[in-house]
């Protein structure tokens, strides 16, 4: 297992002009996908791997499907076989394998399946941090079971080490990966005021320091509401009551 795991990268640039293989058979560029427009998940597997690959996939799918955002929409995921001699046809194969688990409509322009010569791929796992080895003796890859988020532009934001990936945990991070440009008001305030990320549980988890300063910062803006409305109502209170006596007295 000497050079299989993760060392984390985080907030490096990858190299966007890699070339690679596209599952029409087209070349294209890491940049076709990664244009600064949406976030990115980006996956290193291979087609033909047994079982780790397809726990993987499977279970970022799992995810997905329980999560409101679409990719291709809200953001791209772009899986690279780290296997040089795997083709398009096979990625193509894979393609319509997990789409149809995905099932949703309009996502079949925003996963895509890559192939490429080995130097590329060389060069991509090692901006990742993605160590991985080839096993003669099986003739397997050996490598974890990792998926990464990338900024617009490309910058590594986030790595999740599991098979299993919560839709809560995967839109966080894509929030954090965009820099709040994609997600709704109350998804910003949880997570920047509430959510931390747990490298050991690879979930997002209640911070409670974020907690407490929330609720804090809550308590003072009732007060000051409260002492508002106390400062706004009082006045009126005591000139109807003077009138009161005004009319009383007459």
């Amino acid at each position: 297992l000497e050079g299989v795991g993760i060392t984390e990268h985080l907030d490096e640039q990858l190299p966007l002009n890699l070339q690679f293989v596209d599952e029409f058979g087209h070349d294209v560029t890491l940049s076709r996908y990664i244009n600064g427009e949406k976030p990115v998940i980006i996956t290193l597997n291979y087609y033909r791997c047994p079982m780790l690959c397809s726990l993987t996939l499977n279970g970022l799918v799992n995810g997905m499907k329980n999560l409101d955002w679409t990719a291709g929409e809200e953001f791209e995921i772009v899986t690279v076989s780290i296997n040089p001699d795997e083709d398009e046809k096979l990625a193509m194969t894979n393609k319509e394998g997990y789409l149809g688990h995905y099932d949703r409509k309009g996502s079949e322009n925003g996963w895509h399946f890559l192939t490429g010569q080995e130097k590329n791929i060389a060069t991509l796992a090692d901006a990742l941090g993605f160590g991985f080895v080839f096993d003669e003796a099986t003739g397997e890859f050996l490598h974890t079971s990792s998926i990464m988020f990338l900024t617009p532009e490309g910058r590594i934001s986030k790595y999740m080490n599991d098979v299993k990936f919560e839709a809560k945990d995967l839109k966080f991070a894509l929030i954090e990966a965009s820099e709040g440009k994609i997600g709704s008001a109350l998804d910003k305030i949880l997570l920047f005021n509430c959510f931390q990320y747990d490298p050991d549980r690879n979930s997002y988890t209640p911070s409670a320091w974020k907690l407490m300063r929330t609720a804090a910062a809550l308590m003072v803006i009732t007060l000051v509401l409260g002492i508002a409305v106390l400062s706004y109502t009082t006045p009126d209170k005591l000139r109807h009551a003077r009138d009161g006596l005004d009319g009383t007295i007459v």
